[in-house]
């Protein structure tokens, strides 16, 4: 099988060589690159240039500005010349084994798409609270039912030519619309755990909420998650208002808060014990204290976000 690695860039002029380097150092090395510019202005250019004399395989970059992620993407995937894409983002690094342990479940005709894994590359005590509130464990996982990440996917070429490439109409969230449109035409995605991506977390609470804000526009743009969506508005609108109002009355409302509390930060707090092994005791305390903080930010950002989505589809839907 020839393996083309694909990705879109704009202004990733200090987070390519990592990226670059890290598939230097793969056992299977790609058989080509397709990298979809956007419109840089920092230096990207240059870098690419640079690494299209060092890198053994052929690296095309496409220059698109304006495109957006999955018009970026789209174009890379068209003008790949391999049978298989892997997929993956400027911001990260990958594992050496990451290409050969993605590709491997493909050997069988029958699988049409991998779902690779990515973990947090944090840096700091904030950056490291935030991966373990906001992101799976890999024992977290149902292959059955996860929704890879195009930051570690691989699929066969023709798979994307049958569901219409990455929608190109939304600015977030179109890998999950992608995949969903996949698990609709092939249902069983391969599993590979151990290709594993490594990106940064956001490195601040600002930035966090816009990049949940910007998902959760995503999702209500496309769509997704109506349940999931009101089950949040309920749980702060409706469920915590009441029992703290008759929590002044029924020492009980107290406790059912707090249960409340304990189960949205149960897991989270043990992902973050397997981050921070081997840490000091202030660290890891101080880690911990940001978690709440953490997951109110983003479930306030996400009910900002998601009807700003809802009200744009509901005046593009005749389109």
């Amino acid at each position: 099988m020839q393996v083309t690695v694909i990705c879109t860039v704009k202004n990733e002029a200090a987070n390519l060589p990592r990226l670059l380097d890290s598939l230097l150092a793969q056992t299977r090395p790609p058989d080509e690159m397709v990298i979809t510019d956007g419109g840089s202005t920092d230096g990207t250019a240059a870098v690419l240039r640079a690494y299209a004399e060092r890198v053994p395989w052929p690296l095309l970059v496409i220059a698109a500005p304006g495109a957006n992620i999955a018009a970026g993407r789209n174009m890379a995937i068209r003008a790949a010349t391999g049978d298989v894409i892997a997929s993956t983002d400027a911001g990260v690094w990958l594992e050496p084994n990451w290409l050969a342990d993605l590709v491997a479940p493909l050997a069988d005709p029958g699988l049409d798409v991998v779902s690779g894994f990515f973990v947090p590359d944090p840096h700091g005590t904030f950056e490291t609270a935030l991966g373990a509130t906001t992101l799976p464990a890999v024992e977290d996982v149902r292959p059955d039912r996860f929704i890879p990440s195009s930051r570690s996917v691989a699929f066969r070429k023709h798979a994307w030519q049958a569901v219409g490439g990455y929608p190109e109409w939304l600015d977030y969230c179109e890998d999950v619309i992608f995949d969903l449109h996949l698990r609709a035409r092939t249902p069983t995605f391969g599993w590979a755990p151990t290709a594993v991506a490594h990106f940064r977390p956001r490195s601040s609470l600002r930035a966090f909420a816009r990049q949940y804000y910007l998902y959760a526009r995503g999702d209500g743009k496309a769509g997704l998650w109506p349940r999931r969506h009101a089950v949040r508005y309920a749980t702060y609108l409706v469920v915590a208002p009441l029992l703290l109002a008759l929590g002044f009355r029924h020492r009980a409302a107290w406790g059912a808060l707090a249960l409340g509390l304990v189960a949205m930060l149960f897991t989270p707090y043990k992902r973050l014990v397997a981050l921070t092994r081997g840490w000091p005791w202030a660290a890891r305390l101080a880690a911990a204290i940001w978690m709440p903080a953490i997951r109110l930010t983003g479930d306030v950002a996400k009910m900002l976000g998601y009807p700003v989505g809802v009200a744009w589809r509901l005046r593009h839907r005749r389109r």
